[in-house]
């Protein structure tokens, strides 16, 4: 008689067939049947499946069961306490159920110290000072079997604690020993206590070393770090640091705040600004150094003498200064790094997207590109309504086309289902996005994609214009990360607006908005404030006696 297996398994049989062990009666009953009897049927690959289906069922149901007792634990409850006192800011709480575990002998991690740490470093109070460094301190004696290894969040709250001391070589030394002790790489964050203690004492070198350990280890200041050196500098009288932290907004930042440009403002305005620069220069070296970093700076110094004129003023459309009348340029950008950001961007579009979507998208713009200008077509359509209107995305791609010098089609990207919708709707619409279709000009990008990384890597792939009133300061392009976008980004996007007589293209400017040094020595600062969209950009203009 052939024995024929079942699967209709009792729950127990069930469990046992999948523990770790195999049980002796099964081994026992294996070795019988192998001599007995003859091979059975095949088993059912349904059969693994609805085993392995439990077995991972056992597993969560334990990994649910374990967080819930680490949440219902002295420790885990502890927690939970200071997560509610860090919300409400509630620091004698928090203190009062630190010294209670302390007493009871709960186990502490780094979340809790990090917990107790943050407020102290927050109440900006001499309890949270003096009991932020005991808790510290107590972090860092507890007992090998409860070892508790700070993290960047704790050195940099433990910064901040020594910065509210105003002890920066203190908030210095954290950041070091992060670093060359323990091997966690600093953030920004973590610098900026050491920095702003030193440059509110006025001790420049402490603040350049400071400066120097962060270039060192790859952390980029930002604006408001330049700020605070460039004010230290001005206060020190040292002008060569004053040059060089205004060459490194230049470069990194572009266009300054409100509370930056008035530093500079006093700057060019000061006793020391006026008694620094040559007035004899060798106009051939600067003229070289202008072209090699693609104009709109030499970095050569100060030029000139006497006192700075300083004006608050704007940019005529040819990029002409209105106080000085000097003309700003277009700095260059040179063609490799655009074709280097045209791979990145591609490589984290791939990520990002379905690869062989984005791969398709790219053999076929490889067969029908490059174009003289791309349209974020769902973004144009939205222009002045909250819904899409095919009407506007047609009259902008006409007028579009009426730019390109070879009077061809602008390459139109289109989410699949604005297409759709319009195919249901008006049939010219139909029509027109057949002609567009049969004309190589439109891509309708596929359900569930992101249009953004389409029309993007297609303007920049084809080094064109990119017509979109999109400001692109999303999540998506801040994940591109490099100097590199905005510099793009204002030479080729065009942006729209509706008139009476229809739609205004809004170019480029045919200058870059950018701190610009010019070969005569005097300075344009852009602003924040305006965007020469609605309203005219400020800049500050600073100049002398030329030569």
């Amino acid at each position: 008689m052939l024995l024929k297996p079942t699967f209709n398994l009792s729950p127990y049989i069930l469990k046992t067939l999948i523990s770790t062990k195999t049980p002796s009666f099964l081994l026992t009953c294996s070795s019988c049947l192998s001599r007995s009897l003859k091979p059975l049927n095949p088993i059912p690959q349904h059969f693994y499946t609805t085993v392995a289906a439990a077995r991972q069922h056992q597993l969560q149901m334990s990994g649910k069961a374990e967080k819930r007792a680490r949440r219902e634990s002295p420790s885990g409850k502890l927690l939970s306490l200071l997560c509610r006192c860090s919300r409400d800011n509630n620091l004698e709480e928090a203190l009062r159920l630190y010294d209670d575990a302390l007493i009871n002998n709960v186990p502490l991690n780094v979340e809790h110290y990090n917990k107790l740490l943050y407020l102290c470093s927050s109440s900006n109070s001499d309890l949270g000072l003096k009991r932020g460094f005991d808790i510290y301190k107590q972090m860092e004696n507890g007992n090998s079997d409860n070892k508790v290894i700070p993290n960047e969040a704790t050195f940099t709250t433990m910064a901040r604690l020594a910065a509210a001391k105003e002890d920066p070589e203190t908030a210095f030394d954290l950041v070091k020993r992060m670093k060359e002790g323990c091997g966690i790489s600093p953030k920004l964050r973590s610098y900026v206590p050491a920095l702003l203690g030193f440059c509110k004492k006025g001790m420049a070198d402490e603040a350049y070393e400071v400066d120097c350990y962060m270039v060192e280890n790859g952390v980029a200041a930002e604006e408001d770090e330049l700020a605070m050196l460039l004010r230290v500098s001005f206060e020190s009288s040292r002008t060569d640091k004053v040059y060089e932290m205004l060459q490194r907004l230049r470069a990194s930042v572009r266009q300054v705040s409100e509370d930056t440009a008035g530093l500079i403002e006093d700057w060019f305005r000061s006793d020391g600004a006026m008694g620094v620069g040559v007035v004899d220069w060798d106009v051939g070296k600067v003229r070289k150094a202008v072209v090699k970093g693609g104009g709109g700076w030499h970095g050569q110094g100060w030029f000139g003498m006497g006192r700075w004129k300083v004006t608050r003023t704007e940019m005529d459309e040819t990029g002409v200064c209105k106080s000085c009348g000097e003309k700003l340029v277009c700095v260059d950008i040179d063609p490799l790094e655009t074709e280097d950001f045209a791979r990145s961007l591609s490589t984290l579009a791939c990520q990002r997207e379905t690869r062989a979507d984005f791969l398709q998208f790219q053999e076929w713009l490889q067969k029908h590109g490059p174009f003289d200008a791309v349209v974020d077509g769902a973004n144009v359509g939205h222009i002045t309504q909250n819904y899409f209107v095919f009407n506007q995305l047609k009259s902008a791609v006409n007028s579009t086309r009426r730019l390109s010098p070879s009077n061809r089609l602008p390459l139109v990207i289109l989410h699949s289902g604005r297409v759709k919708g319009q195919h249901i709707g008006n049939p010219n619409n139909k029509t027109t996005l057949q002609y567009w279709k049969e004309s190589g000009a439109l891509y309708v990008t596929p359900q569930g994609s992101n249009d953004d990384w389409y029309w993007l890597y297609a303007a920049i792939s084809s080094k064109c214009l990119l017509v979109t009133n999109d400001e692109m300061r999303d999540h998506l392009f801040e994940l591109l990360g490099t100097s590199f976008f905005p510099r793009w980004k204002e030479k080729h996007q065009v942006r729209l607006s509706v008139t009476r007589d229809g739609l205004k293209f809004h170019m480029p400017p045919p200058y870059s908005v950018v701190i610009q040094e010019s070969e005569q020595g005097s300075w344009h600062i852009p602003t924040v404030i305006g965007d020469d969209f609605e309203t005219r950009r400020q800049w500050v203009c600073a100049n002398r006696t030329k030569k």
